[in-house]
């Protein structure tokens, strides 16, 4: 996978489902990533709460190559960033606006996401040089009606809400504007690892591939 930010603006945009990994250890993050790989969703956002991130991060890199695109979540500093960029990931997300995260990641060439929540923090991280903006928490506001009221004033920034996104809500948050939907607990799903059951992810991952799909021909 090139470093090229913009290849990873653009597969962001393309695949359209962001996952955010969350696990208690590394092995169940590891099996979650392999289901919803092969489910067709590419894009996987590691985030620091998973026990060894960072070298998770570095074995999928290396594991994957090409095949995936790797990124980390919930980064809350440039040294984090830093850190993550050493072990391979292409972009950074983090919950909330930093900018010296969002600086540092443009002096590095890597693409950005900072977490914004009001129009005016939205505008101040793309502002600072965010490549996308993460509207978080998306659901806990309005959903896509608050995502799509954003969007009409700022059409120019890319958002990717992340919060309660579910495949009942996905194609709506499109259909308002969303870049890509970020996915967490509907497709990351902890049971199914536990009771061995990746089908069920691999699945998900497909519906919500297809949810994207359908509300873009819509829009």
């Amino acid at each position: 996978m090139s470093n090229n930010k913009a290849e990873v603006i653009e597969k962001i945009k393309q695949i359209g489902v962001l996952p955010v990994i969350r696990a208690n250890s590394e092995s169940e993050a590891r099996q979650i990533v392999d289901a919803i790989q092969k489910g067709g969703i590419t894009t996987i956002e590691v985030t620091m709460t998973v026990p060894n991130a960072i070298s998770l991060i570095e074995n999928l890199v290396k594991d994957y190559g090409d095949e995936l695109l790797v990124g980390a979540g919930t980064v809350l500093s440039e040294e984090i960033a830093a850190q993550c960029v050493k072990a391979g990931a292409k972009f950074i997300i983090s919950p909330a606006f930093n900018l010296k995260t969002v600086e540092f990641c443009n002096r590095e060439e890597i693409t950005v996401m900072p977490g914004a929540l009001t129009p005016t923090e939205i505008l101040t991280a793309w502002n600072a040089g965010a490549d996308f903006v993460k509207v978080f928490p998306a659901s806990a506001v309005g959903g896509a009606s608050y995502l799509k009221a954003v969007k009409a004033p700022l059409p120019q920034i890319r958002l990717i809400p992340t919060g309660g996104v579910s495949l009942e809500t996905a194609g709506d948050f499109i259909r308002a504007g969303a870049e890509a939907v970020g996915v967490g607990g509907e497709l990351v799903d902890l049971r199914a690892i536990r009771e061995k059951r990746p089908d069920i992810i691999i699945e998900r991952a497909k519906e919500f591939l297809e949810i994207v799909r359908n509300a873009r021909k819509k829009n």
